[in-house]
């Protein structure tokens, strides 16, 4: 039975997280570390970082299976269109199982549960997230970037 776990309540597993994120999208290690050393001082409700985890017989973490994120901004031009869900990538072994789903949802709720209603994520992808609730919002061009890619946006009413 795997668990979406946010990461601010298992600082325990703020370096497995750091280093599967790395090795998953190549982005520098430190820029991980400090995202998630951010999320853990809790000052602000960006950035986040969420893991879906097979959990360990001992209860003290577990494989990681898939994990997202939410920052600022995903390298993009549009820095009004803030905060971002980042990094969304499940192990290609556990694919096709709703854990990206999952996540999804789990941060959508979560988020609005801190007061950020409207999220932002920016992809190459399409139809996949329109299954979750997300809608195309308009083309933006990622930094460095030759053609423009998809963002999308996801509402949710604030949890009170």
């Amino acid at each position: 039975m795997r668990e979406i776990w946010k990461l601010r309540e298992h600082p325990d597993m703020a370096d497995a997280a750091a280093a599967w994120f790395h090795e998953k999208w190549g982005i520098p290690l430190e820029a991980y570390r400090e995202s998630i050393r951010e999320c853990l001082r809790g000052e602000n409700p960006v950035p986040q970082w969420y893991l879906a985890l097979e959990p360990a017989p001992d209860s003290e973490g577990g494989k990681i299976l898939g994990g997202l994120g939410v920052i600022e901004n995903d390298f993009h031009n549009r820095k009004d269109l803030t905060p971002n869900v980042c990094a969304v990538y499940v192990d290609e072994a556990y694919r096709c199982r709703g854990i990206a789903g999952e996540l999804l949802e789990a941060v959508c709720r979560d988020m609005a549960a801190r007061g950020v209603g409207t999220l932002y994520l920016l992809t190459d992808h399409d139809s996949f997230y329109e299954r979750y609730g997300w809608e195309l919002h308009c083309m933006v061009r990622g930094d460095g970037e030759p053609d423009m890619s998809r963002m999308y946006v996801h509402k949710q009413h604030a949890v009170k």
